[in-house]
């Protein structure tokens, strides 16, 4: 052979096999049976999925998961945005600047939902006595618009620094002969946002945006361990639904939702991947 390079992946495309593939046509075969606990598995074909597709708590789910995952995109990519725009661009307080926004990125997901938890527990939580300050009765645990926007704020905190230090890199990678063309042609600073700043960074805010869609929708420990999923049904999101189906032993409901779930972030994935790629050569040849 002329070229053996190929064969270096064979370890990869080995651990791809078993982490990846293997499990993925296990659920796949799960989805097409009634499994419980205790009794043999039985064909049904697409039944499952069916039933899945049916049941009202699943699309309620849903629902609650695209909501989240569209605010979570609205508040972090131009906040993002707009800090790394304010962040120096030299000097002694950029590498403190970005020390500290890389500490919330580096706090693992259970650790965030705990930490949290102490935050808002009605007796010793911070935050039920700020709001007890502004004459407002906050309980994460018995109204479900505190929870859910609880949820949303650990988000924020959590993940926002990685929308801030992926825009700062694309604006450090940005010539700065663009912005004196800018201002030799009287742009305005909204302009030269529009046309030189924003098209720029249209790589880094795809990958971010696709990072964070991806993320959020399959968001599990903050829930899970902040609210369990409450009060009722209100941070019950896709992934924690299909979880206590699985838990429940419901095993073939619990894949033909995974395999559903997972076909939903492929497509949307795509869906915003054109998107962006059509929105900024739109602006790039516009300008």
């Amino acid at each position: 052979m002329k070229n053996r390079a190929w064969l270096f992946l064979l370890p990869a495309l080995a651990f791809m096999a078993v982490s990846a593939i293997i499990p993925l046509v296990t659920v796949i075969n799960y989805s097409q049976n009634y499994i419980f606990a205790g009794s043999m598995p039985t064909f049904v074909g697409l039944e499952n999925f069916v039933e899945v597709l049916q049941d009202p708590q699943f699309l309620g789910s849903i629902g609650r998961q695209f909501i989240f995952t569209f605010l979570v995109l609205l508040i972090e990519v131009p906040l993002g945005i707009i800090i790394a725009l304010a962040m120096p661009k030299k000097g002694n307080w950029v590498p403190l600047n970005l020390v500290l926004l890389g500490i919330p990125l580096l706090i693992p997901y259970n650790v965030v939902g705990i930490i949290w938890r102490l935050f808002t527990q009605s007796d010793v939580g911070i935050v039920p006595a700020a709001f007890n300050g502004l004459n407002y009765a906050y309980n994460v645990t018995l109204n479900s618009g505190d929870a859910f926007f609880t949820i949303l704020t650990v988000d924020v905190w959590h993940w926002t620094p990685l929308l801030i230090l992926l825009s700062y890199a694309g604006l450090q990678a940005i010539p700065n002969a663009y912005y004196r063309a800018a201002a030799i042609d009287g742009a305005s600073k909204w302009s030269t946002f529009k046309y030189v700043t924003l098209p720029k960074l249209r790589t880094v805010l795809t990958i971010g945006i696709l990072l964070r869609f991806m993320d959020s929708f399959k968001i599990y420990s903050e829930p899970l361990l902040l609210t369990g999923g409450g009060p009722g049904t209100a941070t019950t999101f896709l992934s924690l639904f299909i979880s206590r189906k699985a838990e429940s032993y419901e095993l073939g409901y619990a894949s033909a939702a995974s395999l559903i779930y997972f076909f939903i972030v492929l497509v949307m994935s795509y869906i915003f991947f054109q998107f962006i790629s059509r929105v900024g050569r739109g602006v790039h040849d516009e300008g």
